[in-house]
């Protein structure tokens, strides 16, 4: 359940009997949560005013265990859609850092779809695994423990999606694994890291080529005074989009 006090202050947390959230405002029983509608307002014992909310995907992307820098949602939802990943897609990310892409993936590629998520450090594959078991998803996933830059297994996917610091060493084997005009997809910090991308997507043969960056603001909407919020999530990094083509000669 989410905890809603504004937006900025949300609590997630797992209902359980006898159990209590203690928060600035006040604390909230579990024992009285029980049995409330999602929507339903609650107050704390200082006479704050919650709301309960049914947790969204967002939601738990916000709360993963992280022990890697995680893609912002604004980058991730506009990789959804470049790289045309939706139900019974099946995608190769690489790495899988905490597993907060991961989720999202497997979130829109579920029932019939799959992500083979590869990341070199096994530490970071078992926190991917639990948040993975936290959202509800990991039966989508197939996690493996492997660097990319030396091949990937599967063959005649939708896409390959990569965040890692050179994707430029991937690009071969991403064309070898897509089905033809499937998608290639990477994240990058760096302008150094995508030129030298697209360098060797332009050699291998990719087409429809693009680099984006997404850049967010929130607002403050209140009559008479609806200004940008002073604080905004501005750059983050850069996508690097591609599709694979094939000659008259096959791959």
């Amino acid at each position: 359940m989410v905890l809603y006090l504004d937006g900025r202050r949300r609590y997630l947390t797992r209902v359980k009997r006898g159990s209590t959230l203690h928060t600035h405002k006040g604390y909230l029983a579990h024992d009285d949560l029980i049995g409330k509608a999602f929507g339903s307002p609650i107050q704390s014992s200082l006479g704050a005013r919650f709301v309960a909310l049914k947790p969204t995907l967002r939601d738990y992307l916000r709360k993963l265990a992280r022990r890697t820098q995680v893609m912002y949602p604004k980058d991730m939802a506009l990789l959804l859609v470049y790289a045309n990943i939706g139900p019974g897609a099946r995608v190769v990310e690489a790495g899988t850092g905490s597993g907060a892409l991961t989720s999202l993936l497997a979130f829109y590629v579920k029932p019939e779809g799959r992500v083979y998520s590869y990341e070199t450090h096994g530490e970071f594959l078992e926190t991917a695994r639990r948040n993975l078991e936290r959202t509800g998803l990991l039966e989508f996933v197939t996690l493996k423990e492997g660097d990319v830059t030396q091949g990937i297994e599967e063959t005649q996917v939708d896409a390959v999606v990569l965040d890692l610091a050179t994707p430029w060493l991937v690009v071969p084997y991403a064309f070898k694994a897509l089905k033809p005009s499937g998608a290639f997809a990477s994240f990058s910090p760096t302008i150094e890291q995508v030129v030298k991308t697209v360098e060797v997507l332009n050699h291998h043969g990719f087409v429809d080529l693009e680099t984006v960056e997404c850049m967010t603001r929130r607002y403050q909407v209140e009559r008479g005074r609806t200004r940008p919020e002073t604080l905004a999530v501005a750059h983050t990094g850069y996508l690097t989009f591609g599709r694979k083509a094939v000659s008259q000669h096959g791959e």
